[in-house]
């Protein structure tokens, strides 16, 4: 379907970003990991030392963490802690969060044929989630981004590999831009 591959973790935040919020680079960063032997740490090791052995706020050293097991080869692009895959997609639209995510929970559910198994529009972040066949899901979300309008996203998980990642995205995006 599509050709387009799925970035890693640091095409997402620049290496400006990453020194403004933590004092270092990702580069500095990834060395410093080298010398204490993280590449051979579990995940959360890794991100705990970030946060207590250097302060790093911990959104920070879940993201340098990714990023560095990203670029050591130790986790592929879209890859989870677990093994799996996900792939997740945004937009803004015009809509408040309840009407937002109603519109798109009908787009996915004509789409995937699948009814929700949860549909929650009255939480502060309303979520739809859509459980597929071999443990995947779709997990549909809004949230409130300013006066009537909301943020809704699309994230498909708990695939087995990441040879569907592209092709999944470029579904959910589609969907998205069925809403509002």
């Amino acid at each position: 379907m599509s050709e387009t591959p799925v970035g890693a973790s640091a095409d997402g935040v620049g290496d400006d970003s990453v020194h403004a919020a933590t004092g270092r680079g990702r580069d500095e960063w990834f060395a410093l990991l080298d010398q204490n032997g993280a590449a051979e740490w579990p995940h959360q090791r890794i991100a705990s030392w970030l946060v207590a052995e250097h302060g790093v706020d911990a959104w920070w050293s879940q993201n340098i963490t990714v990023a560095f097991e990203q670029a050591r080869g130790i986790r592929e692009p879209g890859q989870r802690q677990d093994g799996t895959f996900e792939a997740s997609v945004s937009r803004t639209v015009p809509l408040g969060t309840a009407d937002a995510l109603r519109a798109l929970a009908e787009i996915v559910t004509t789409e995937l044929e699948v009814e929700p198994l949860a549909l929650n529009l009255t939480a502060k972040h309303p979520t739809a989630r859509f459980p597929l066949d071999g443990g995947e899901f779709v997990l549909a979300s809004a949230g409130p981004v300013g006066e009537g309008r909301s943020s809704i996203a699309l994230t498909w998980g708990r695939m087995h590999d990441g040879s569907r990642l592209a092709d999944a995205k470029t579904r959910m995006r589609a969907w998205l831009q069925a809403v509002g």
